[in-house]
C-alpha cells in the first residue's frame, strides 16, 4: 500500500463576495480533487489545537500526527534543520524575515518575493550586525537568526499584520529591546544596498527592514517510522516543512526550480514523488502557492493556484499511482484556511479526503469547506489522519 499526503497550503478560506459567494476552493476548476471526494470519504480536519497560533508549522505538524503540546517549540527551529544549521543547548532559532516597511506600515510580508538570490546577498551585508555572526539566508524573503536569548519575547509573524502600523507589534517583554535594536541596524544597511537600489530603480518592492519571530530551541520527537511503520519521504519548496521531515527522520527530497510560489516545479515534485513510492511507503507532498496567494489578497491568483494543484499536482499523482499497479490511497487537503479577508491564518477546520483502495466513498460530489461538512468522517483531529489513511477508515 503506497500513501501520500497531497497538501495544498492555505487552501481553505470564507466565502467571497467577488466569487458570489463562494470560496476560492467552490469557485475553482478542479476535477482531480473533485475526483478524490467522490471516490473517498471526507471531513473537517482541526489542524490547529486551542491555544497554539494557526500557523502551517503547528498545522503540519498536527497533519503529521505530533501533537503539538508535545513537540512544538517554535516555527524557526524547524526550518533551522532544513538548513543545516545545529541548535546547541542554548541555542534560540528566530525566523528573519525580509520585507517592506514604508511610513511605519506593513506594506510587504515578502518585499515583494524577493529572489533567494538577491536574499543571500542582502543577508552578507547584514552579518557583521548579528551577535555571533549567526545569521543564515533561506529561500526567497526567508532566513534565519540565531541568538543565545530571546525564547521568551513575544513576536508577531509578519504576514499576520499586513497594511497594518508596525509599531504596536514589535517584539516584547523579556530581551525585546535586543530583537528591536538588531531591526534598527539593519534598517540603514538595507536601505543603501544595491540590490535594494535595484530593485527600486525597476518598480519593485525593496527588502527595506528585517523581521524578528517564530522563535524556539530545537524540538524532540520520535521519528515517523517509529510512530508508523512507514519509511516516509517530504517533498516542499520551504524550508519548515524541510526542517519538520528532518525532525521526522523522513527523507528530504529537494527538487530543482520548487520556489514556495506559484511559478513552482510541479512536474518535477511530481516526479520526485512518484519515483520516491518506488523505495518508499509515504510521501508527503507540500505546495505553498495558495497560502502565498491568500497572504497577498489576491482572490483571483488564490483560485489560480488552487487549480494549478489540482492540474499539475493532484492529477498526476494519481495518474502516476493509477499506472503503478500499486494499491494506494490519499489524503488531499490544506494545512490551514488563509482568508483572503484578512490575508493571514485562521483556526477554521480544514476539509479532508482520504480516497484509494478500501476506502467506502460517503457520496460527497466535490472537494470544498462546504461539502466536507457532510462527509462520512465528520469533525477529526488531525493528529488522526495518517492514523485513518494508513487503516482506510
Amino acid at each position: 500500500m503506497k500513501l501520500v499526503v497531497l497538501l495544498g497550503d492555505g487552501m481553505a478560506d470564507l466565502p467571497i463576495e467577488a466569487l458570489r459567494g463562494k470560496t476560492p476552493l467552490q469557485a475553482a476548476k478542479k476535477p482531480n480533487m473533485d475526483r478524490l471526494a467522490k471516490q473517498g470519504r471526507s471531513g473537517l480536519a482541526q489542524t490547529v489545537p486551542d491555544g497554539f497560533p494557526p500557523g502551517s508549522d503547528v498545522a503540519n505538524l498536527s497533519v503529521m500526527g505530533y501533537a503539538p503540546s508535545k513537540h512544538y517549540t517554535g516555527r524557526a527551529p524547524l526550518e533551522a534543520a532544513a538548513m543545516d544549521v545545529r541548535l546547541d543547548t542554548g541555542d534560540i532559532a528566530f525566523r528573519c524575515n525580509f520585507v517592506t516597511i514604508e511610513k511605519g506600515i506593513m506594506q510587504d510580508y515578502s518585499a515583494g518575493h524577493i529572489s533567494t538570490e538577491e536574499g543571500r546577498e542582502l543577508i552578507e551585508a547584514l552579518v557583521p550586525l548579528m551577535p555571533d555572526r549567526k545569521i543564515y539566508a533561506g529561500v526567497s524573503y526567508r532566513n534565519l537568526l540565531v541568538l543565545k536569548a530571546g525564547a521568551k519575547t513575544v513576536c508577531t509573524p509578519p504576514h499576520d499584520i499586513s497594511d497594518q502600523p508596525v509599531a504596536p507589534h514589535l517584539p516584547s517583554g523579556p530581551d525585546a529591546e535586543l530583537l528591536i535594536s538588531l531591526m534598527e541596524a539593519a534598517g540603514p544597511v538595507l536601505a543603501n544596498h544595491p540590490v535594494n537600489q535595484r530593485r527600486i530603480a525597476a518598480g519593485k518592492r525593496p527588502a527595506n527592514a528585517i523581521w524578528i519571530w517564530g522563535q524556539g530551541p530545537a524540538p524532540t520527537m520520535p521519528s515517523f517510522a517509529e510512530k508508523y511503520m512507514l519509511e516516509g519521504a517530504m517533498i516542499s519548496a520551504v524550508d519548515l516543512l524541510k526542517g519538520i521531515g528532518r525532525y521526522a527522520g523522513m527523507e528530504v527530497i529537494d527538487v530543482a526550480g520548487a520556489t514556495g510560489n506559484i511559478d513552482t516545479n510541479y512536474d518535477g515534485k511530481v516526479e520526485a514523488a512518484l519515483r520516491a513510492l518506488e523505495r518508499l511507503d509515504f510521501v508527503y507532498l507540500h505546495v505553498e502557492a495558495p497560502d502565498e496567494a491568500g497572504h497577498e489578497g489576491d482572490t483571483a491568483l488564490k483560485v489560480k493556484a488552487i487549480e494549478l494543484f489540482d492540474e499539475k499536482v493532484v492529477g498526476p499523482v494519481i495518474k502516476g499511482l493509477d499506472e503503478s499497479g500499486q494499491d494506494w490511497r490519499v489524503l488531499l487537503l490544506p494545512d490551514h484556511a488563509t482568508p483572503i479577508s484578512i490575508k493571514t491564518h485562521s483556526r477554521d477546520p480544514v476539509p479532508f479526503t482520504i480516497a484509494g483502495n478500501g476506502v467506502e466513498p460517503d457520496g460527497i460530489e466535490s472537494f470544498d469547506e462546504a461539502a466536507a461538512r457532510q462527509g462520512g468522517y465528520g469533525r477529526v483531529q488531525a493528529t488522526e489522519l495518517v492514523r485513518m489513511m494508513k487503516k482506510g477508515r
